[in-house]
This record gives structure tokens, sequence and C-alpha cells, in this order.
């Protein structure tokens, strides 16, 4: 649904009802916050969250050429993955620039599901559909609502709706039904924490959001905005599209080479081989702020009186209680965890340590 030019979830009412504050992200109205910020990041790194990510995309392929379209479009190694498994992959312009950054799911055979963030949807569609043939089934699903939810006890509160969730392990997904519709559970998220996504049918949606808010109620659980799945995604050191990385950013550069399966001709390949044989220019680091100032983006960052840097990303920590950021250090080769370095926040001068995300220690998976 849409209203002019906001996307609208079909939740909204949903949200409306329990308070959040909706704002927009990425085309869309979404909740922002609910209780605040603050109290909803720790709710999930303590207890559990309900996040509605409908403004992610959903798109699925089916038959054959699907892995085709996959092994060309994205750089990791789609044809690694069994049946019920998922994997973070990246979406390469021609100059080896990172369109987006996305996670394939096989849900079974030659079925796929694969999740591009919102603003990159139409974008990511087209390039997975150029240059190769294409697939037998190949749709952008709207009629679907992504939720997740995130928490210690997040496994303890999906267990009571689908009994698979004990066994599912990270990174991981299963197709079950729900109220005789088919749904998708996933073991993954974007908050560190154990957690669970769900693709669940547009009509089932808000009832299912209802009952995971009744059934969650004595475990702590508390509906979540964007707010706070910026705040525990940073703490990660979890890159956002826009910030962290763009069409302007290799793999490379943003420590993600991990993500790059070197042997198949994904779009982007040759000159990021290129860049990989010559080096490169600058890194993405985490910073950890030493005083009591927060960075944000987009602020300059000094060693000595020399800017080798700028954030791309920043905020408070809830968890650390200190400033946490990410930038771009250049030369590359001049920076290791531990150096010290000065973020200029609006005029003052805070010194930060250089640090490799994560910030905060990660969740059992």
């Amino acid at each position: 649904m849409s209203d002019g030019k906001l996307k609208r979830t079909p939740l909204e009412a949903e949200h409306v009802a329990l308070g959040a504050k909706m704002g927009p992200f990425a085309g869309w109205s979404m909740p922002i916050e609910y209780s605040g910020t603050l109290a909803e990041h720790r709710a999930v790194r303590e207890a559990v969250g309900l996040f509605d990510l409908t403004h992610l995309g959903r798109v699925t392929l089916a038959g054959e050429g699907a892995l085709d379209v996959l092994l060309h479009a994205f750089t990791n190694d789609a044809s690694s993955l069994a049946d019920g498994r998922a994997q973070y992959t990246l979406c390469l312009n021609e100059e080896g620039g990172i369109v987006d950054d996305l996670i394939v799911y096989r849900t079974g055979g030659t079925r796929y599901l694969v999740v591009p963030n919102a603003a990159n949807r139409d974008r990511v569609f087209e390039l997975m559909l150029e240059g190769v043939p294409a697939p037998e089934h190949a749709t952008i699903r709207e009629d679907t609502v992504l939720l997740a939810v995130q928490g210690p006890r997040s496994t303890g509160l999906v267990v009571r709706f689908f009994p698979v969730a004990a066994d599912l392990a990270y990174m991981h997904c299963a197709e079950v039904e729900h109220e005789g519709r088919p749904l998708i559970l996933a073991r993954s998220g974007y908050t560190g924490e154990v957690g669970f996504e769900i693709v669940v049918a547009e009509t089932q949606a808000a009832g299912l959001w209802r009952r995971l808010l009744e059934e969650g109620e004595a475990l702590g659980i508390v509906p979540c905005g964007l707010g706070a799945r910026d705040t525990l995604r940073l703490e990660m050191g979890y890159p956002l599209h826009g910030n962290d990385i763009s069409p302007d950013r290799t793999p490379l550069e943003a420590g993600l080479s991990w993500a790059v399966h070197w042997e198949h001709g994904f779009r982007g390949r040759e000159p990021l081989l290129r860049q990989k044989e010559a080096g490169i220019a600058s890194r993405l680091w985490g910073l950890r702020m030493e005083g009591r100032l927060i960075p944000r983006a987009h602020y300059p960052v000094f060693a000595g009186d020399e800017q080798v840097g700028e954030t791309t990303s920043g905020t408070f920590s809830p968890t650390l209680r200190v400033g946490i950021a990410l930038a771009y250090l250049s030369p590359r080769e001049r920076f290791s965890p531990g150096d010290r370095v000065e973020v200029d926040v609006r005029g003052r001068r805070g010194a930060a340590e250089v640090v490799r995300p994560p910030f905060v220690e990660r969740s059992p998976k």
C-alpha cells in the first residue's frame, strides 16, 4: 500500500495503536520507536524484541536458471547452499562497487528467497536478470510481511508457534505452515542476538504480530523500531547500505572480502581482482570514543593534524555507554586495532581507539 510517495506497511495500524513514532525510511513510512530507542535496544540485548521489517525487499526465484542468476549477480557461492541454508552476499556494479548487501535463502530445490535492502530492491532485481537467461520464475513479492523476533529469549517464544525453531541453526531456514498457508522461518537477523525472521502472508501478518506480543509478554517482549535496529547493528559493526557501503566502495575496502567467492564469474569480479592485486587505499574500521562525545556520520577523523578519514555511521552505544562509529581510514596500512585517532564532533576533538568490530561480544548463535 502507498500514500503519495511513501509506501505503507500493512501493520501500520498496529504500530499506531501501540504509540509508535512513524517516520520516513527508504521510501517507506516505518516505526522509528515506541517506548524509546534505548529501552528497545536493551530489550533485544536482554530479553526479546519484535520488529516489522516489511520495507526490506523479498524476491523469489525458482526453476531452471535460478542458480545461474545468483552466481552471476552476487559475490558469494550460492551453489554451496544446501536446502534450508542461507548466506550473506553482495551485489556489485561493473566497477566492483557495492550496489547492495543482502541475504540469499535456499528454501528447497531450485527455490530461493533473496532479501535486498529497501531502497535497492528494484535495482537489485534488475541486475539479477541482466546478462543471463531469465529463470522460470522471478518475482518481487509484495503480498508478504517480514517480521523479526530478536533477543536471548526469542527461541522460547518462537518455538510456541513453530516447533522447528528449537532445532533451527544460525543461517538456516525452514518452510512451515501457519493457519493453512506457507511461511518461511529463518534463524537470522541484524542485531547480533539469537533471533528469527519470518516471511508471512500479508493477510496473516497482523494476527501473528498480535499473538507474538501476547505470548511474549511474560518474556519481556517489546515492539521495536528502526532506531533500535540501527544501534543494535552498529554495536555489531554490521554495515548499513548508503552509509558504510555504497557503489563507491568495494568489498575489499569495506572488510567484506569474506563474502566474495573468487572462483565464479560474478559481475564486477575483474576490477575487484585488479584492486586486490594493486592494494586498497582505505579500509572500514570501528572507532570507540574515549570520552563523552558522540560521533555521527560524516565527522572528520584526524591523526595529529592530518585528516585520515571520515565517519560513515555513529551513535551512542547503549551497551558500552560510549560513542562508537565506523569510518574509512587511509592509508590502509597505517592503522591497526589499538591505534588512537581523534574525531571532530561539531568542532570538538574527541579521542577514539581504532577497533575491529564487533564492539560488543556476540551472543551464541
